[in-house]
């Protein structure tokens, strides 16, 4: 998730669990939030792992060994050791207490990662797969707001009770987020079987920043097929586009199979689980199917983009697609306040 969240989760759980008593309670409540906080948004470090000459490196090593449950000790010997010589010392720390506290912080990362939809490699390096429950938007104000308060009131009363308060409310987001993937997948299969579709597989994640309006995208025939879906509170599918499963050959019939291009799609296909697809918008561009701002739209995130002249070492172009996002949330809003009718 984003990294305030990560942070404020990872102060969350060293207060939680903190037992002492004493005049410096308040003092030690907050020193634990500061540095749980730290090793909560630590992981996220390997967004620095980046390459001039290609564009996917950080594809790859995002979410991967930083995120791995093998990795936790040493992530957090690795931030405590640092983090000790910088804070602990001057809070007047033992070396395994700034360890204890940050690898706290640290613990909490992949495993809220994992709840998101865009993959957390838990078991490297010993399974190569990305897991992704799916039951919360990489954003969510609703999720973090009430636990950084809680965090902030736990620090600033010196309660670690507070914190636990907000550690309950963490659980029982994430279990409402549960409860709606099942309802709006079990609404995605019924619409899919409407239309006389058998699909191939079938994904249903949050849509951006809420946990009301659900993604669904389905294949079948070759084809992706995206719908808004509103499980329980106003119930409703708004049914949306559709678009053909990326073939690289029909689709880029110049592009040479040895290529470094062709490569970086094979790439990109890994990451995007198969639901990669050329751009509607752009022929020259490959997308993830699965993310869009607007869940029945296919109006990717990100993409790739090839060029035909390209010399056959050259890599391809990656590329946010940011520039109609105030346009785009406005018809979001409208998906989770219920003013778009099925």
């Amino acid at each position: 998730m984003d990294p305030l969240t990560q942070g404020v989760l990872g102060a969350a759980l060293p207060q939680a669990t903190y037992a002492g008593n004493g005049s410096t309670r308040k003092y030690q409540i907050a020193i634990a939030g500061a540095l749980g906080m730290l090793g909560g948004m630590a992981a996220d470090l390997d967004v620095l792992i980046r390459s001039n000459t290609d564009p996917l490196l950080f594809l790859v090593y995002h979410r991967q060994f930083t995120h791995s449950l093998a990795f936790i000790p040493i992530g957090g010997l690795i931030v405590g050791f640092v983090l000790h010589w910088v804070l602990g010392r001057r809070w007047q720390l033992r070396f395994w207490q700034t360890v204890l506290l940050c690898s706290l912080g640290y613990a909490t990362h992949a495993l809220l990662d994992t709840a998101t939809s865009y993959g957390t490699m838990l078991l490297w390096p010993f399974v190569d797969t990305r897991y992704a429950l799916n039951i919360i938007s990489v954003v969510d104000p609703l999720f973090t707001v009430p636990l950084a308060l809680s965090v902030l009131w736990a620090a600033v009363r010196g309660r670690p009770g507070l914190a636990r308060i907000g550690l309950v409310w963490a659980l029982l987001y994430l279990g409402a987020g549960w409860w709606q993937h099942q309802t709006a997948r079990e609404m995605a299969i019924a619409l899919a079987d409407s239309r006389g579709h058998n699909p191939v597989r079938l994904e249903v994640k949050p849509s951006f920043g809420n946990i009301v309006v659900w993604k669904s995208i389905y294949e079948v025939d070759g084809t992706f097929h995206v719908d808004a879906i509103r499980p329980r509170i106003a119930s409703a599918v708004i049914e949306g586009d559709s678009v053909r499963k990326l073939d690289t050959a029909r689709d880029f019939p110049w592009l040479s199979p040895e290529s470094q291009q062709a490569r970086d799609i094979d790439r990109f296909v890994h990451f995007s689980d198969g639901y990669a697809a050329v751009d509607p918008a752009n022929a020259s561009r490959v997308i993830d199917a699965r993310y869009s701002f607007v869940p029945n739209e296919i109006s990717a995130l990100f993409s790739i983009e090839l060029a035909e002249d390209a010399r056959p070492s050259s890599h391809v172009r990656y590329v946010s697609h940011r520039e109609r996002a105030r346009e785009q949330f406005g018809r979001l809003w409208h998906l989770i306040a219920g003013w778009v009718s099925p």
